[in-house]
């Protein structure tokens, strides 16, 4: 589509000069006509008139306005669009970009788009060398998706990682999401980068995950980033080495019929970590067939059929002996999948929860016998309350507690009291409570989150020690804070019939945001300040409304509100008198930049005879970006043996980075970890190892094919096997090579119920059959449950006629 310009609409020469602050002020009052006052206001546009009046909810005196003084111009109060009654349509005002225009006390007026409009196309390359950065098109009602990818993509720690780090943005989990969002970052931050991109691809992706972002309804800007956030750390994820011990090395026979294997009860295979990719394999005519009907040609060879059949009963014969010695077996498998896939990729890395994830510890102390419960749990963003007047009074007292009471004591809130004192406490809480301002800090929100947490009446504390419920209090404390702390004010309160919205301002600092009072005591937490990089804002209600984001650019330290394709420079007054939605702060630290500079200068002094070592590409760009980037991990380039992986060969250069000694001497002097590294090789312990995965896989592929074929040319089968198509659809992703992760345990609990003690087939349960020796195969090597047979029952009449159908009873039996 061609860009539109003003010419578009010729009315759009009458606009006045007026500001955003000015729009603002105004959507605080009333209709001139009717006295009715917001949301949904609308303001004429016309130069020196400065009427505002209701829309089509009420009266419609706008319209009645326009029709009188032929006035075409007027702008929506609360979403900033603009509406031209004599073109009949949506328009924009242009950016006119000179030389001092981002400088201007004026700003230019934001303006949201409807998918089938746009506005001229800025210069790339801004006058005088002015930065000009890139809006987001709102394709339908998604000026929540534009706000939130717009303060993500000024989060430095991810953006680098996605600019720098792309060879490790691999993943074959559907709907790869990431690259997605790797290409827009890329077009966000393009030297060449046009005034405006349109994310379609990443808006198809996020629809696919979740249906509540298909169609063009408003939705929460913050569940949108939970859910991006949530699958970008799913794709992402990636399993790395352990330092290799040889002493911990398990020797694996290629045959699962000998004896000499780990009798090792106490391991457990792991279960599916990833999402696996829906199968190819559907349920038809009742059996599991594969979706590539060549496949048996290609695995079964040609020979004569008697000899075959004869081949074929021995198999099946081994088949039911391996059932019959299924322990032996399925420890067999245990120990192949701890030697190649725990040998190879034994842990978990993600940037994601390298830049987002915190700790929270959480205390529970029972007021009878004080006994103190423990957990921890991990965070990515923190959901605070903001608290009332009557709270705020509460939070400023001197009796507010933050810390677990005295053992041996029922604590203060329980203590017996005199009248004196209780007169004298009540006497001072109404003075808090009446000189207290109604001003609402980030402060008293975290605060208030951290509050301790009275358990009694309905909500006692079920104490293990007791074996009663019991009165309780509960607190809350950091226990690691993350790199980029994620705040979500909790500003919306949807009850059953209804939504409302709190609009309470809440002041936050763009710097210095201090988490020290919040921070557990045995935390090992060095930096506990924050600085404010973007912040979201809805204006509006509940029911309609607007997002935009203020983000500052990490290039000039400039202020910058993103309005869908509108960017515009701010002040940081502007910033902090917004209404606050969800805030992004970075930790602060003084320390980490002087350290940056100082590494820049020893690459000026390198010397050419001085060896090169590898570093993590990964960890160099949480050295550039991070507060605490942490010790150095090379292990996300190599195995648990110390060398490459064979499937990160390919392309281990977009993997490391070169250093000269000099720098890698004072990077390991000054974080520690490892390994050092001046050598890369394909790792022959690994290789072998994969070769033995993939011939299992092939091994279970095979045998099941043939089963299965063999089952289908049965005419009349004794009993039927059911089987969960959810586990065989993760079991067929991995014999494939779709997913890295065996299957786990046979799992039927979701297509069984119990009737009268008895288990039976779900009714409408995703479930597929097989053969009784299918069953046997891959519940030897399985194991898992329970098992659910069918068995046919066909009259003798049924069998006579050509119309029969079978009739289907099941039944089962304890595995």
């Amino acid at each position: 589509m061609p860009p539109v310009s003003s010419c578009d609409c010729p009315h759009l020469d009458c606009v006045g000069e007026i500001t955003k602050e000015e729009l603002i002020q105004k959507s605080h009052g009333q209709c001139q006509d009717c006295k009715v006052g917001g949301p949904n206001l609308w303001a004429c546009l016309e130069n020196g008139c400065a009427y505002v009046g209701c829309g089509e909810s009420h009266a419609d005196h706008s319209t009645v306005h326009s029709q009188e003084t032929r006035h075409n111009l007027t702008v929506n109060l609360t979403t900033l669009r603009v509406w031209c009654y004599a073109c009949g349509k949506e328009v924009f005002l242009e950016r006119k970009l000179g030389p001092h225009s981002l400088h201007a006390n004026s700003k230019p007026l934001p303006s949201p788009q409807k998918a089938d409009q746009v506005r001229a196309r800025l210069p790339a390359v801004c006058h005088n060398g002015l930065l000009c950065l890139t809006g987001l098109k709102n394709i339908g009602n998604t000026c929540y998706m534009n706000a939130a990818l717009q303060a993500l993509s000024n989060c430095p720690p991810l953006t680098q990682f996605f600019l720098e780090c792309g060879g490790l943005v691999r993943t074959d989990k559907k709907p790869a999401l990431c690259k997605s969002y790797q290409k827009l970052v890329s077009d966000l931050w393009h030297k060449n980068r046009p005034s405006y991109v349109v994310p379609t691809n990443l808006f198809q992706g996020i629809k696919a995950i979740n249906p509540m972002f298909r169609g063009y309804s408003q939705q929460d800007s913050q569940e949108f980033l939970r859910c991006l956030m949530d699958q970008l750390h799913e794709e992402l994820k990636e399993l790395v080495a352990e330092p290799y011990d040889q002493s911990n090395s398990i020797t694996v026979d290629d045959s699962p019929m000998e004896d000499n294997h780990s009798q090792s009860d106490d391991f457990q295979s792991c279960e599916s970590c990833g999402s696996s990719e829906r199968a190819d394999n559907e349920v038809q005519g009742g059996n599991v067939l594969m979706d590539n009907t060549n496949e048996a040609e290609m695995l079964i060879p040609e020979q004569d059929e008697i000899q075959a059949n004869r081949e074929w009963q021995k198999e099946k014969n081994m088949i039911n002996d391996l059932y019959r010695n299924q322990k032996e077996a399925t420890c067999w498998l245990t120990t192949y999948w701890k030697s190649v896939i725990y040998n190879i990729w034994p842990g978990f890395v993600a940037v994601i929860s390298d830049v987002f994830d915190g700790t929270i510890v959480s205390s529970v102390q029972c007021l009878t016998c004080d006994r103190v419960s423990v957990t921890l749990e991990n965070f990515q963003d923190i959901s605070l309350p903001i608290p009332g007047k009557e709270d705020l009074a509460k939070l400023h007292s001197s009796t507010h507690q933050t810390s677990l009471v005295k053992a041996g004591s029922c604590g203060e809130a329980y203590a017996p009291q005199g009248w004196i004192a209780f007169v004298m406490e009540y006497i001072k809480r109404c003075v808090i409570y009446l000189l207290c301002s109604s001003l609402v800090t980030l402060q008293d929100c975290l605060a208030a989150f951290f509050a301790r947490d009275e358990l009694k009446g309905d909500n006692m504390y079920s104490c293990e020690k007791c074996k009663k419920l019991r009165n309780g209090v509960k607190f809350c404390k950091v226990q690691s804070l993350p790199e980029i702390l994620c705040i979500h004010l909790k500003r919306f309160r949807h009850e059953l019939m209804f939504s409302t919205k709190i609009s309470t301002h809440v002041s936050f600092p763009l710097e210095g945001l201090d988490l020290q009072p919040f921070l557990a005591k045995d935390s090992s937490t060095q930096t506990t300040n924050y600085d404010l990089l973007s912040v979201i804002c809805h204006h509006g209600t509940a029911s309609s409304g607007h997002y935009i984001a203020y983000c500052r650019n990490d290039l000039n330290n400039l202020w910058y509100e993103f309005d869908d394709q509108s960017v515009t420079e701010v002040s940081e007054s502007c910033v902090q008198n917004a209404e606050a939605y969800v805030l992004f702060y970075k930790k602060s630290n003084e320390d980490a930049v002087k350290e940056r500079r100082r590494v820049s200068g020893l690459f000026n002094i390198m010397e050419p005879s001085l060896l090169q070592f590898y570093i993590s590409r990964q960890w160099l760009n949480k050295f550039k970006t991070f507060a605490e980037p942490g010790p150095i991990s090379n292990d996300d380039f190599l195995c648990s043996h110390g060398g490459v992986p064979p499937n990160k060969a390919t392309f281990i250069d977009d993997l490391v980075v070169m250093l000269p000694q000099n720098v890698w001497d004072h990077l390991y002097s000054r974080y520690g970890g490892g390994p050092a590294v001046n050598h890369l090789y394909v790792c022959h312990t690994c290789q072998i190892e994969i070769e033995k995965l993939e011939k299992r896989r092939k091994s279970e592929l095979d045998m099941f094919v043939r089963l299965n074929k063999a089952f289908q040319e049965e005419e009349s089968p004794v009993v039927i096997y059911c089987i969960s198509m959810q586990w065989f659809r993760d079991w067929e992703g991995f014999v494939k090579g779709k997913d890295n992760d065996p299957p786990g345990p046979i799992d039927n609990s979701k297509i069984a119920v119990n009737k009268n003690g008895y288990l039976t087939l779900k009714q409408g349960a995703d479930s597929g059959q097989i053969s009784e020796e299918t069953w046997n195969f891959l519940h030897s090597i399985y194991g898992g449950g329970p098992l659910l047979t069918v068995r046919p029952n066909i009259s003798h009449q049924e069998s006579e006629s050509s119309q029969s159908e079978e009739k289907i009873e099941v039944e089962t039996r304890s595995v």
